[in-house]
């Protein structure tokens, strides 16, 4: 590998709307119709759809209320404890919609961003094939098979069958679907590659390649410019080429060009350019497209670690699942904005797709945002985890997919590395070393200017030649990895001198030994937690924890995350900002009784869960018994305050694990922290005895939406009482009305035990709190969301489409 690894751009999609009348990239999301269950003979054109569900997408049935039932779990669920208790199946999707005669002579790509799984497309009743892997993008060209002025029917079957994931994957067209329409010489899907070979503060060389077809049935003069923008829309620089593209065929342009001066792409300061590159066949412009970029230089090595522009970069990095909580899989683009939104406010400048390709909206985001990434492919080679996981396709599509994944995302500044795998079974073995090498290959074929790594467990020798293969080792539970005495960091690297590495899982519990271990060795270039947001399945990781079973049911969360399923910032989340920040400080208490049933056979290696702690100083009937108040502070010293009343200076530091505790009888009024540096107060964290709940407050992210029928405002809800106070014990029945162009697309509380819907305009709190997302129509105009519930004042948001 490469001692510096460097940058490429981003395609961005043009949305524009739902049929093709339009030339260029066109959102065909709208308007279809879902049937679930088996459907003989729906690929047919003259198929009778017309007691079909008519559904928007992005679409998860497996969130949906089972039929007859207001709950989408069920404790006999073939996902078990590994999908939440939630139900696949079978289910068909079918599309209405008409291409104008004009286009006649153009051609028409249909591009589908996911669909959770085994997804079989046709087109007016011809099959245009089958995509098994439910998390890359795949796409057709349909030109052949439309009708021109008439009528054309898109059919999709969906087969989310048996034991296939070891975590929640929804259901059905989960991600965005496109419609590509383009003269026949045009840019080939995925077909622009910008990197950045030479950077320094004074100048930046940038190669653009671009892949050209020419799909006329004769000889084609083609010229390609290309301009590059500032932020400002400035341009800063231009290329021309000029080449003859055979009938049929396609060329790959390339040309370099000189940016002074340029702005480089960083964590703190994520500036992007724009490539505007045209198409030009005899002077007629025939396609257009904008490619983001970030002009940025990487490299990995022992002595340094990760270094992004010249600077080392400690990655504070988190595992992102797929799922979006109460939207189960549905990757609506603000649903991925926001995930990254809370996760950079949370202090992380890095994640890891587990174990799969994100949606380009959410690398977007981390390109706009600065959050770095590790672009996962697989969680299984060609062993299996479950009976019917990715280990049936490997070998026919490993390389068809992982082609997906780097082309599609390849100009993101934000990803640093490619990964291969995940815990894949045979990383100990000769065979799992050889395929290992075969995947790096591959992957640094399309990209040589990234890392490429793999995240491996139970770290012994014997994984030794499968890490050979690697750019960057990926460590899961370097300390002690599922009951096996596993190598330590500063072990293995006296033992492989020339290894770096990187901790790809860890537990939360072992937060503080794991960022010590990065921060102390140069060669430990980061620590990705397991996990950062939490997510649906895997239930009760987090609690129960291995060995699972059944008997977990009504657990359908894993409970593990820094952040819960609705944005909110759980304790463990509080002590990473202690580890990770200057002058933090919160407060929490030990539960004097746990929170929920304990599992007495809970393995010793089983740590994804954090401590039985909550922000609450409520505990009627512990009157003056004593409570453990746990403090945590990258202050230098704090005070804790019962009632004004000091009780006591403590240090918070390295050698306190950034922790204080102190055992406080309870009584009712306020608990105070009081962070110090020197004499100087530095931060304040306040805990108080809230009375009945006797409120409802309501605080939207977002009061104005884009009237897309895409757009969300996520807005929480807090029962208070009269003072203003959190009501931390109240479980209140919510109701929510709207009124105006919005529509509720989930509900949530964050209860891992709930088996309430996710789809009612209705949700109890927990802990005091639940949430409701609104989405726009496609109308403008002004969205009333009202909430109510039994003995309280309700209260009303407004939000605005335009």
């Amino acid at each position: 590998m490469p001692k510096k690894l460097i940058f490429i751009g981003l395609l961005l999609l043009v949305r524009i709307g739902v049929f093709a009348q339009n030339t260029g990239t066109n959102l065909f999301d709208d308007n279809w119709l879902f049937y679930r269950g088996g459907a003989l003979s729906a690929e047919n054109e003259n198929y009778d759809d017309s007691k079909w569900k008519k559904v928007d997408l992005p679409h998860d049935w497996s969130i949906e209320d089972l039929p007859g039932t207001s709950s989408p779990f069920t404790q006999n669920a073939i996902s078990q404890v590994g999908g939440g208790f939630t139900v696949g199946g079978t289910a068909w999707y079918r599309k209405t919609f008409t291409v104008p005669a004009a286009q006649k002579g153009k051609r028409l790509i249909i591009q589908f961003d996911g669909v959770y799984m085994n997804a079989a497309v046709f087109i007016n009743g011809h099959n245009l094939g089958t995509h098994p892997y439910g998390y890359t993008s795949f796409w057709y060209d349909i030109t052949d098979k439309v009708k021109f002025g008439g009528k054309n029917i898109i059919a999709v079957e969906v087969k989310n069958e048996g034991q296939n994931t070891r975590w929640y994957s929804g259901s059905g067209i989960y991600r965005h679907v496109w419609l590509k329409v383009t003269d026949p010489v045009h840019i080939a899907q995925w077909g622009a590659f910008i990197t950045t070979p030479e950077v320094s503060a004074k100048a930046a060389k940038v190669n653009i390649k671009t892949n050209v077809l020419n799909e006329t049935a004769s000889d084609q003069k083609v010229k390609l410019i290309t301009k590059i923008l500032d932020q400002k829309n400035a341009a800063v620089a231009t290329v021309e080429v000029e080449e003859s593209i055979k009938a049929g065929t396609s060329f790959g342009f390339k040309k370099d060009t000189d940016i002074g001066n340029p702005e480089l792409w960083s964590c703190e300061s994520p500036l992007l350019y724009t490539a505007v590159t045209e198409v030009y066949v005899d002077g007629k412009l025939t396609d257009e497209q904008r490619t983001s970029f970030g002009i940025r230089k990487i490299s990995f090595d022992t002595e340094n670690g990760f270094q992004l522009n010249g600077k080392t970069v400690k990655l504070k990095g988190g595992c992102v699942h797929n799922d979006n909580g109460p939207l189960g899989s549905k990757t609506y683009d603000r649903a991925e904005e926001r995930k990254i939104e809370l996760l950079k406010a949370s202090g992380f400048n890095a994640i890891r797709c587990a174990h799969n390709p994100p949606t380009s909206a959410l690398l977007a985001t981390c390109d706009r945002l600065g959050m770095l990434v590790i672009d996962e492919a697989f969680d299984a080679w060609k062993y299996g985890k479950n009976p019917y996981d990715y280990h049936l396709y490997f070998n026919d599509w490993w390389k068809k997919d992982i082609t997906s994944m780097v082309t599609r995302d390849q100009n993101h500044p934000s990803i640093i590395m490619w990964s291969i795998g995940n815990e894949v079974p045979e990383k100990g073995t000769p065979e799992g070393a050889e395929t290992a090498k075969l995947l790096a290959e591959y992957t640094r074929g399309l990209d040589p200017t990234r890392a490429v790594t793999s995240a491996v467990n139970d770290i012994r020798e014997d994984k030794d030649p499968f890490f050979a293969k690697l750019d960057v080792s990926g460590y899961n539970y370097s300390v002690n990895s599922y009951g096996h005495e596993a190598s330590t960091y500063e072990g293995d690297h006296k033992r492989v001198p020339g290894r770096v590495m990187v901790g790809t899982e860890s537990f939360p519990l072992e937060s503080f030994g794991n960022w010590m271990e990065v921060t102390d060795h140069p060669y430990v270039i980061g620590d990705f937690v397991w996990t950062s947001f939490d997510y649906i399945g895997e239930a009760s990781i987090g609690w129960l924890g291995y060995p699972q079973g059944t008997s977990f049911y009504p657990w359908n969360l894993a409970y593990c995350g820094d952040i819960d399923i609705c944005g909110w910032k759980r304790a463990q989340s509080y002590y990473r900002d202690a580890l990770w920040k200057e002058n933090q400080l919160s407060i929490f208490v030990t539960a004097p009784k746990p929170s929920f049933a304990l599992n007495p056979k809970t393995s010793s290696w089983s740590k994804w869960n954090w401590f039985d702690v909550v922000a609450d100083w409520n505990w009627n009937g512990y009157e003056n018994k004593p409570l453990t108040v746990n403090v945590y502070s990258s202050c230098p010293q704090v005070e804790l305050f019962l009632n004004n009343r000091s009780l006591g200076k403590k240090e918070t530091n390295r050698a306190s694990k950034f922790m204080a505790t102190w055992d406080v009888p309870y009584q009712t009024g306020e608990l105070k922290a009081i962070g110090y540096n020197g004499d100087k107060k530095v931060n304040t964290s306040i805990l108080r005895t809230a009375d009945a709940p006797s409120e409802i407050k309501l605080s939207a992210d977002r009061t104005k939406l884009k009237a897309n029928n895409q757009d969300l405002s996520y807005i929480t809800v807090e029962l208070t009482d009269a003072k203003g106070n959190l009501s931390p014990r109240a479980n209140n029945l919510v109701h929510f009305k709207v009124t105006g162009p919005g529509t509720i697309v989930g509900v949530g509380n964050a209860n891992p035990t709930s088996v309430e819907s996710d789809q009612l305009p209705q949700r109890k709190a927990w802990r005091g709190k639940c949430l409701v997302i609104i989405k726009s129509t496609g109308k403008p105009g002004e969205i009333t969301l009202n909430a109510s519930a039994d003995k309280l004042a309700g209260k009303t948001v407004l939000l605005h489409t335009f």
